[in-house]
């Protein structure tokens, strides 16, 4: 997939261009039947497949802390990748770019820099100053120009409908499981592991890596979780805690990994963590030695769930595994 970080990269129109817009926060299995749909197409024209979305997200931009993210720009662009697109072009989103109108984002980007024949776009899609860029708008905009105009109907899994909106809820909740049924794979956390307080180890016995939030994460329900720990492309089991430490009166909120049959040292490493299942609120205890008695119990929970594989837990396979 050619992935173009600025309109002007573009130097010319594609062959039989079938685009789709979209932000696509989370690429979940809605966003993956856009995908599909448009691939379909652009083979049975036998032109290129394209998606376009936006960086950093509309809303952090016009309304700052009004949304958290389900997925980095890194991982998302990861995940449309895997849809088999031909191109993806990701638009630096900037207020000044929020004024183009309607009109401009078809006439300047969509046919002439993109040359597109066919559009395809969720049922729900707005876009352009003031949200003008409707479906009705779009549909007239076909006609006019001669491109047809796709609309992709809600999708749902088990009676739910899947949005991005929907799964900011389940993960808020705690709720993995169902998050990862509307995902189409567990959800995920990234960072780079920071040096802490360095008590797992030393003090209660089970060493952790350490991952720290920022103010645009999306935070799960605070608490303990059974997880797959991706680091180097091989996978581990494990258990991680989000929260503030309240045993040790911590005020940072951090996710503390503790990785399961692991002796690595990986401060300033990457890694990933699939968070599989709730397991239990965090809560203060009495001192180290509860603290430590609680976590024997969480692991052998926790393993014993890995054990057993989807029979417990939604999504636990290699492919997950591998992030």
């Amino acid at each position: 997939m050619d992935i173009y970080r600025r309109i002007e990269d573009i130097e010319r129109p594609f062959v039989n261009a079938c685009v789709t817009i979209g932000n696509f926060d989370g690429v979940h299995l809605g966003h993956q039947q856009l995908f599909a749909t448009v691939v379909r197409k652009a083979e049975a024209s036998k032109g290129a497949s394209i998606a376009i979305t936006f960086d950093p997200h509309p809303l952090q931009v016009l309304l700052p802390g009004g949304i958290k993210l389900i997925s980095t720009c890194e991982h998302k662009v990861e995940l449309i990748e895997a849809a088999k697109l031909d191109a993806l072009l990701i638009i630096p989103f900037t207020r000044e770019f929020a004024k183009t109108t309607a009109e401009d984002f078809v006439s300047e980007l969509l046919i002439k820099r993109l040359g597109v024949k066919e559009l395809v776009v969720g049922y729900d899609y707005a876009f352009g100053k003031g949200r003008s860029g409707n479906i009705e708008f779009l549909r007239r905009q076909g006609s006019e120009h001669g491109f047809p105009v796709t609309v992709v109907e809600a999708y749902s899994v088990e009676d739910m409908v899947v949005s991005s909106t929907r799964i900011r809820e389940l993960v808020r909740a705690g709720e993995m499981e169902t998050a990862a049924t509307l995902l189409g794979r567990p959800y995920q956390i990234r960072g780079t592991v920071q040096v802490g307080r360095q008590r797992g180890g030393k003090v209660i016995g089970f060493p952790t890596a350490n991952l720290t939030f920022n103010d645009e994460d999306l935070v799960p329900r605070h608490g303990v979780y059974v997880t797959q720990v991706i680091w180097r492309g091989l996978c581990y089991g494990g258990i991680l805690n989000i929260g503030y430490n309240p045993t040790f009166g911590e005020e940072r909120l951090v996710a503390e990994t503790h990785i399961f049959d692991f002796d690595e040292d990986i401060y300033g490493q990457p890694i990933k963590v699939n968070l599989l299942k709730f397991l239990r609120g965090e809560r203060k205890f009495s001192g180290p030695g509860e603290l430590s008695a609680q976590i024997c119990k969480d692991v052998a929970v926790a393993k014993d769930m890995l054990s057993k594989g989807r029979k417990s837990i939604a999504f636990f396979d290699e492919e997950s595994c591998r992030g």
